[in-house]
């Protein structure tokens, strides 16, 4: 039976406008990016598909094209359509962090970081750059490779902050792993970095470590 012919209260449009997105479950907010079934199976019929036969929800959204157009039911126009969602999910995320204070929405924080640097297949030291206000200047990526003493360049960063204005600095990098428990190299180069932007009056406010489901803050455990 279409979805057309559901209760109303069960149908996930309906659901999302009176309940709001939180009260779907996977299967429903991906029908509605889905919009429509396959011959003898609804949106949420196909979803669930879809969702048991990549494995869930994220390995779904991280799919390279072919993988993802391969299934029954998607294709390329899904596949861009897909993208772009995906896209405007972090912008969204980065305007919002910009237009207030940074340390006022740890969760927000912690989420734009993992965005951008989770699901990276190598290593990436970020930082974002800060005003005295603790208000967004810029994110950028500063270093790939292995996070040490000689892939992460104090006098590079302290150049960059200087460049920027900053006041301030939070810095992230991810395990591509998927561990998120920081490394004695990760403790060793924060206090190197900390020392050095100190010397121009530029405060270090965190470190966090993206991993898979989780993301680590050093202030949190107290060692800034």
């Amino acid at each position: 039976m279409g979805i057309c012919h559901w209760p109303e209260g069960e149908r996930p449009r309906e659901k999302l406008l009176t309940m709001g997105p939180d009260a779907l479950s996977d299967a429903e907010l991906l029908a509605i990016f889905l919009r429509v079934g396959v011959k003898g199976r609804s949106a949420v019929d196909l979803a669930r598909d879809l969702l048991t036969r990549f494995g869930g929800l994220r390995p779904l959204l991280d799919a390279d094209e072919a993988t993802f157009c391969e299934a029954h039911g998607l294709g390329q126009a899904k596949y861009v359509q897909l993208q772009a969602v995906l896209e405007l999910s972090k912008r969204h995320l980065e305007t919002t962090l910009s237009r207030g204070d940074a340390l006022t929405s740890p969760l927000l924080v912690r989420r734009f970081l993992s965005a951008h640097l989770r699901d990276l297949s190598h290593e990436v030291f970020a930082a974002l750059f800060l005003d005295t206000q603790h208000r967004v200047i810029k994110f950028e990526q500063l270093f790939t490779g292995t996070l040490d003493a000689a892939s992460v360049y104090p006098r590079e960063v302290a150049k960059r902050a200087l460049a920027l204005h900053a006041g301030a600095v939070i810095f992230a990098h991810n395990h591509p792993s998927g561990v998120a428990e920081p490394s004695d190299a990760d403790r060793s180069i924060t206090r190197i970095l900390k020392d050095a932007l100190s010397l121009f009056d530029i405060r270090v406010l965190d470190h966090f470590v993206v991993g898979d489901g989780e993301v680590v803050s050093f202030a949190e455990r107290g060692w800034l």
